[in-house]
């Protein structure tokens, strides 16, 4: 089983940091899960236009590739402006939809107000709607209060999240995939 998690943008460190969060409390729950962070800040993406895959930069085309050989997602976002940033909506531009189909997906997401996380309800989950995805029933949403100067976590509400959504995330793909091989 493998579980991509996507820190989706170019600038800052939170994003990556709650999602990576995530993904050390996944590996902590079962070692035998391959895990992956995917954070766009160190990749060269091209923007999505339609051209063949052979013909994005190697950076776009990594990105493909493990998106595409996911068997579960953990989608991170800052939220700029009430919305998801540019990048994040690249990503899932780049990928065909099928390929998100009857996979997990769940939601860490971090911004400047508690009101914030309601960006998640309304435009995270409906694109993971539209692409068929089973949605992990939690998520995480961080603000600045959640994280010390030099950006670690220490919110034990917080950490306790983390935690609870690594686990339905490891619970869900596990029953998806005994299903699907029974």
């Amino acid at each position: 089983m493998k579980i991509v998690g996507v820190s989706g943008t170019i600038v800052g460190k939170k994003t990556s940091i709650l999602v990576k969060a995530v993904i050390e409390e996944i590996n902590s729950i079962d070692s035998s899960i391959e895990t992956k962070l995917l954070d766009l800040r160190e990749y060269d993406m091209q923007f999505s236009d339609g051209r063949s895959f052979e013909l994005y930069n190697n950076d776009t085309q990594r990105i493909i590739e493990e998106m595409s050989s996911a068997d579960a997602y953990l989608i991170g976002s800052p939220i700029f402006n009430g919305s998801i940033p540019a990048p994040l909506k690249n990503v899932f531009d780049l990928v065909k939809p099928s390929i998100f189909r009857h996979k997990v997906m769940a939601f860490v997401a971090n911004g400047g107000t508690y009101q914030h996380y309601l960006m998640i309800e309304n435009q995270l989950k409906p694109i993971a709607g539209y692409l068929r995805s089973h949605v992990a029933p939690s998520y995480v949403y961080a603000n600045c209060d959640h994280y010390t100067e030099d950006n670690q976590i220490v919110n034990t509400e917080l950490l306790n999240r983390i935690h609870t959504l690594a686990e339905e995330i490891v619970h869900m793909q596990k029953v998806l995939r005994s299903e699907q091989q029974a």
